[in-house]
């Protein structure tokens, strides 16, 4: 049974420092769950790969599951600043973030022009390289995908990796809850992909076999395909198996789509960044929280009938499907969300 006190304890450093032998300890950990599986890992052979003793290893690390917590954090390290990206914001160090803001703020325009200086505003583009970090690291380091499913105590690097999600996400101006959940849904996603990922290659290693070999070779259950399964036929027949999609990239995309598809107005290009005072209040007192409160369906209702911009006047140019829009620009909008911020700091 995990002590989570103790986990907390070793993992973030906490009580007397154990310096560069317990580094070695989980270093070597991880080099021999990378070559041989988290099935070898135990702390006597742990022990005898060091040349120490085991009762020396549990002076610094009481049990294995201390010591897989402190190797999953020791690996999420590798998220961290050495990858070449800005933790916090997703992007490669050396990529500009901020977007031109010399435009006149007073009049309309066709393309945002009062974006906040502090922050990128390419939020999917950033939760994607954020997924395919965490599945390129899993596909690194395979074992990660067999940890158990009990409770685990997060370590400084798996904490500093949550954040880096969560300050992604939290640009779209979604609800601090929705925020969480859209995090955990795309993680939940690399997850599930990396334990598939994981169990092919470990069943392609004991048999020699590659996944697509064994399926060829299936034509004693392809004969079997008649009326009874029509569709699957079909598909069959039309070649729905001879270039399948790549699981992961289908599925990433629809995760992303899904995740967009919260964000207000964003099908048509209007979704805000969420600026400080605007993305939460402008949503509740617009209406794009999902209808909980009759507030809310009263505005998308009058959205309907909207004729011109809700800030200037000007005529906007509708779309024959999707959403109506409300604002001629995008600085309209934003202009509209300061100023519900600011009513809705005033009351």
């Amino acid at each position: 049974m995990t002590n989570p006190e103790r986990s907390t304890a070793l993992l973030w450093g906490i009580g007397p420092r154990r310096g560069l032998n317990l580094e070695r300890i989980v270093r070597s950990a991880v080099e021999l769950a990378d070559t041989d599986g988290l099935r070898a890992v135990s702390m006597r052979r742990l022990a005898e790969r060091l040349g120490f003793t085991t009762m020396a290893l549990y002076r610094h690390v009481p049990g294995k599951a201390e010591l897989l917590a402190l190797m999953r954090d020791a690996v999420m390290g590798e998220l961290g600043p050495s990858d070449g990206a800005d933790h916090a914001t997703g992007r490669p160090a050396d990529q500009p973030t901020d977007q031109p803001t010399d435009q006149p703020t007073d009049q309309p325009t066709d393309q945002p022009t009062d974006q906040p200086t502090d922050q990128p505003t390419d939020w999917r583009a950033d939760l994607e390289a954020w997924a395919r970090a965490g599945i390129t690291l899993q596909r690194r380091h395979p074992w990660l995908a067999e940890l158990g499913e009990e409770r685990q105590i997060p370590g400084p690097h798996a904490m500093a990796d949550f954040e880096r999600a969560l300050s992604i996400v939290a640009r779209t101006g979604l609800a601090p809850a929705q925020v969480v959940a859209a995090v955990t849904l795309v993680g939940d996603f690399v997850d599930g992909a990396a334990r598939q990922l994981a169990a092919t290659e470990r069943t392609e290693r004991r048999t020699g076999v590659s996944d697509d070999e064994w399926w060829s070779a299936r034509e004693s259950l392809f004969a079997q395909l008649d009326e009874r399964y029509p569709t699957l036929t079909r598909l069959y027949e039309e070649g729905a198996y001879d270039a399948p999609l790549d699981p992961f990239e289908f599925g990433l995309r629809r995760v992303l789509d899904g995740v967009a598809a919260l964000i207000p107005e964003e099908g048509n290009g209007e979704g805000h960044r969420g600026g400080p005072g605007g993305g939460r209040e402008g949503g509740r007192e617009g209406g794009r929280e999902g209808g909980r409160e009759e507030g809310h369906r009263k505005g998308r209702d009058e959205t309907r009938d909207v004729k011109g911009c809700e800030v200037c006047g000007k005529p906007v140019e509708q779309s024959a499907a999707g959403r109506p829009r409300t604002y001629c620009s995008r600085a309209c909008q934003q202009r509209a969300y300061r100023l519900r911020g600011e009513a809705g700091r005033g009351r």
